[in-house]
């Protein structure tokens, strides 16, 4: 009976394993192919954007950069940029709370969920504050897949803000 138990655990533990190493890995310098994805803001026109993704068993990370463009007007010298850090996941399946810097404070709650097959990531990301005395929370979802290749990542975004509903198909190539 002892052996029998050890048996199972040894397979249990090994189609952990298996299933780790079964799933997508998204890291990696992606540029995003404007002429290939949809449903993207009209200011996305004229900048570039690209992403450093990073990633381990444990979490992802993504940093987003646009340039490119005409500085906002009252803005500084020419061309547009975008901070204010990665975006970083765990990759167990809880729910992370962290209280959200900048002007509007609140906070960031972040999930991400594997699909069964181990080749979609889904990154959940709500934002709750409150800006001039108004309550807003704003939802993003992002689905993440790979071409069969490696060479393109598919990211399917959902998002609801104050400012309404967008849904739109990002198409990135690696760097």
């Amino acid at each position: 009976m002892k052996r029998l138990f050890v048996l199972a655990a040894f397979v249990f533990i090994a189609a952990i394993a298996a299933n780790a190493q079964n799933k997508a890995n998204f890291a990696g310098s992606w540029s995003l192919d404007k002429a290939k994805s949809q449903g993207l803001d009209q200011r996305m026109a004229d900048v570039d954007v690209t992403w450093a993704i990073t990633q381990d068993d444990s979490k992802i990370s993504i940093e987003s950069k646009v340039s490119g463009g005409q500085a906002p007007a009252g803005g500084g010298g020419g061309g547009r940029g975008m901070g204010g850090g990665p975006r970083t996941y765990t990759l167990d399946g809880k729910e992370v709370t962290a209280e959200a810097g900048g002007q509007m404070g609140g906070t960031n709650t972040t999930k991400a969920t594997w699909s069964a097959d181990g080749k979609t990531l889904e990154l959940m990301s709500v934002r709750a504050g409150n800006f001039n005395g108004n309550d807003f929370k704003s939802t993003s979802t992002d689905k993440m897949s790979l071409s069969s290749d490696g060479k393109t990542l598919t990211v399917v975004r959902h998002s609801e803000s104050p400012r309404g509903t967008t849904d739109s198909t990002m198409l990135f190539n690696k760097q």
